[in-house]
């Protein structure tokens, strides 16, 4: 059981419920331009209670099954962000992939840094992985400062890598090395 875990006084780290659907649709509708750079193209159904349900219930699907981690960033009633580690392979590679947004009305305030450690922490601690991987589209700088922060290290550049904003797009590849357990220990 992952418990939750405060990143300031008044935000939460903890994992998501179906519960949260009404609030990740309104995080993600006040957010929507700020997030179209840097997100798939997303059907009016994203933005709705209904489509954050159907999301979510895959997702949680998926975290029972150890599949993913899907955590929201919280501020009472109201989700502010998320961050999820997805593909966890267990094994020798002991790995994860790492994504994260936050909303429009709570940038600058060092969320995503924090929310990141925190994961990572857990990560190592908590689901003995090895390492985290992670990248971001090559324009964006903020995101890249949060993860050269949090000790991830530029592994490489990928081009036409993921499809963003209607387009395939060239992505910075990142990874942090939490560890060096054996993959049993």
């Amino acid at each position: 059981m992952i418990e939750p875990r405060p990143l300031t006084p008044d935000v939460e780290l903890r994992i998501a419920t179906l519960d949260d659907a009404p609030a990740l649709a309104d995080a993600q509708t006040r957010s929507r331009e700020h997030l179209r750079p840097w997100e798939p193209v997303r059907d009016e159904k994203w933005f709705t209670t209904a489509g954050q349900v159907e999301r979510m219930t895959y997702q949680l699907e998926r975290y029972k099954n150890g599949l993913v981690v899907p955590w929201v960033l919280a501020s009472d009633d109201r989700i502010v962000g998320q961050i999820t580690l997805s593909d966890l392979v267990p094994g020798p590679f002991r790995s994860a992939a790492l994504g994260y947004w936050l909303a429009v009305d709570v940038l600058g305030r060092g969320l995503a840094t924090r929310a990141v450690e925190a994961v990572a922490e857990i990560a190592d601690t908590e689901l003995k992985l090895h390492r985290i991987e992670a990248s971001t589209l090559t324009g964006n700088v903020a995101s890249q400062r949060v993860l050269q922060r949090t000790g991830f290290t530029q592994i490489g550049m990928a081009p036409t890598y993921l499809h963003i904003d209607g387009h395939w797009q060239d992505c910075n590849l990142y990874q942090r090395i939490l560890n060096s357990r054996e993959p049993g220990a």
